[in-house]
């Protein structure tokens, strides 16, 4: 998802998914990760600060 001056990514936790959408535009399209590749991800944003 590219980034949006104003715009944040909101995630939000299901049962077997990890559903992100934009925050500013919330009945708007969902990107799902399965929450192992959600938790690498955080992790990587982590580590580079």
């Amino acid at each position: 998802m590219a980034a949006r001056p104003g715009h944040r990514p909101s995630p939000g936790r299901g049962k077997s998914v990890v559903g992100v959408r934009d925050s500013k535009d919330p009945s708007g399209p969902a990107l799902a990760f399965e929450p192992t590749s959600w938790r690498a991800f955080v992790a990587q944003v982590a580590a580079r600060g």
